[in-house]
């Protein structure tokens, strides 16, 4: 059950900072 946690938390710290990247450097996805 543990692991479903940590696969959330991973997933979930990747978006955020995909998110940062795509807010700070949206040249980057052009």
């Amino acid at each position: 059950m543990s692991l479903i946690y940590v696969l959330a938390a991973v997933i979930a710290v990747a978006l955020c900072g995909y998110l940062c990247v795509a807010l700070l450097k949206p040249e980057w996805f052009e």
